[in-house]
């Protein structure tokens, strides 16, 4: 489950978080030929990457605090210190923005 999600992560050191839900931008990349679509919404302290997992169609949701990651991939719940995020060697695509 991780060498999903911490792809998804590594991502964020690059993009800058969104102020409200309505401002989000839907962005996508590539990993392991998967391709993901995702928006980063900024809910207080923490940030919520809500995306989906193209070809499947699996949803994930994870909220992204100080020092750790929590959330649900599918119907599966996950969590992991946000140490163990590595960078991408690719930036995000942004699709859309407005």
């Amino acid at each position: 489950m991780k060498k999903i999600i911490l792809p998804i992560l590594a991502l964020f050191a690059a993009v800058p978080a969104t102020a409200h839900a309505e401002d989000a931008a839907t962005q996508r990349f590539e990993h392991k030929g998967s391709s993901y679509s995702y928006t980063v919404t900024q809910v207080g302290d923490v940030r919520v990457i809500s995306g989906v997992e193209e070809r499947t169609g699996k949803p994930f949701t994870l909220r992204v605090g100080t020092h750790r990651v929590r959330g649900t991939v599918g119907s599966q719940q996950v969590s992991f210190p946000l140490r163990d995020v590595e960078p991408l060697a690719k930036p995000a695509t942004t699709l859309a923005s407005r």
